[in-house]
């Protein structure tokens, strides 16, 4: 799950990270009245859940209230990278001096946390990374140990930090580290940390993503989460504990366990498809969980056949042959099914499914071969 930067900030502040004044506004009049409240000149920047704002017009300053009001109206009516702008943050303006990128993400070799710096914040961090990666610092981070203060000094002595910032430095890390830790983020990054002109060290951009999978312990930050720009079917999905991540393909992919799904999708691939999603249905998943998932698969415009794939273990293919009828009568179904299943009950499900125009699969290979036919228009009979 996303944060908008205001969202982050405020998470940051609680954990004594310096952030900007400034609050977030939905409307220009009220990003008028908090100009006038800050009383200084303001950056009214979009807020949207893509990178790349400033560069888009989507960050911009403002030396007076009117003029607040002014871009709050040009960046509200915006669309960054086909996201729309419905809120805009109005921070105070600082002057910069200095830009430092500080960052928390997970490092999957060596299975441990990792903290990033840089004295070469901003904007174009990606192309220091690969231009220059020497100026890219990294320390992993013993999670049972927790982060300590000589490994933020030794952070510090790479990045060639002034050293009237150190004890500030150290105490913007450990804040870093508490609220990666305990929100379960996956990523926490303050880009650019800067060092202003009057001597401060504040946070002037974050960026975080929560692990879905830990929100069932954080009541308050799934409250955070955006509806609004989240795509309905990968809600739906959510909501009946589905996997589901739309592809590019026009072969719909209804499975049950994460390997298999894969190994679905690869098959599709080696006989000339592509697949439309990965779903996941999960292990011993009730009829209204398999219809639904159908459903999913079938709001897509860009299916042009679902490919069934259940091995029977937990999963009982009685109860997946009446979600597959559930969907199919309940939902209009404009597209061949193509179904196989394997493993518990598939005789009572396949003989449930019997009566209904389905296309049944006696192997994976089978059924992959029958969907990439029909979508690549090789004419194929269906059963009487």
């Amino acid at each position: 799950m996303r944060l908008h930067e205001y969202q982050a900030k405020l998470i940051l502040s609680r954990y004594g990270i310096p952030i900007p004044r400034g609050r977030v506004a939905s409307s220009a009049n009220e990003a008028k009245q908090i100009a006038e409240e800050l009383g200084l000149n303001t950056v009214i920047k979009a807020q949207v859940l893509v990178g790349g704002r400033g560069k888009l017009g989507g960050i911009r300053l403002a030396k007076s209230p009117k003029e607040a009001e002014d871009l709050a109206t040009q960046i509200l009516g915006m669309e960054i990278k086909g996201m729309p702008v419905r809120r805009v943050l109005v921070d105070e303006a600082v002057s910069i001096q200095k830009e430092i990128f500080l960052g928390l993400t997970y490092d999957r070799e060596s299975r441990l946390p990792v903290m990033i710096a840089s004295s070469m914040g901003g904007i174009d961090i990606e192309e220091t990374a690969r231009k220059s990666p020497e100026k890219i610092q990294r320390m992993l981070i013993n999670p049972l140990i927790g982060l300590r203060d000589y490994q933020v000094r030794d952070l510090i002595l790479n990045i060639d930090l002034p050293k009237p910032f150190w004890r500030a430095f150290i105490e913007a890390a450990q804040g870093l580290w508490r609220a990666y830790s305990e929100s379960d983020a996956t990523l926490l990054e303050t880009n650019p940390l800067v060092i202003t002109a009057d001597q401060r060290l504040i946070a002037l951009d974050c960026k975080m993503i929560i692990d879905d999978n830990a929100l069932y312990r954080h009541t308050a930050l799934q409250e955070l989460r955006d509806l609004d720009i989240e795509p309905a079917e990968e809600l739906e999905a959510h909501k009946y504990g589905l996997s589901y991540v739309p592809l590019s393909g026009s072969i719909g992919c209804l499975v049950n366990g994460a390997g298999l799904a894969m190994a679905t999708m690869d098959i599709i691939r080696h006989f000339g498809g592509m697949p439309a999603n990965f779903l996941d249905i999960g292990g011993g998943a009730t009829s209204e969980k398999v219809s639904a998932g159908l459903r999913i698969i079938l709001s897509s415009p860009k299916v042009r056949v679902v490919l069934v794939n259940i091995f029977g273990g937990i999963t009982r293919c009685d109860e997946v042959a009446k979600g597959i009828m559930s969907a199919v009568m309940t939902a209009k179904v404009h597209v061949p099914l193509v179904i196989r299943l394997v493993g518990t009950h598939a005789e009572e499900g396949l003989r449930m499914l019997a009566d209904a125009n389905l296309i049944i699969a006696d192997t994976l290979a089978d059924g992959a071969q029958k969907a990439v036919s029909l979508v690549k228009g090789i004419s194929y009979e269906y059963p009487d």
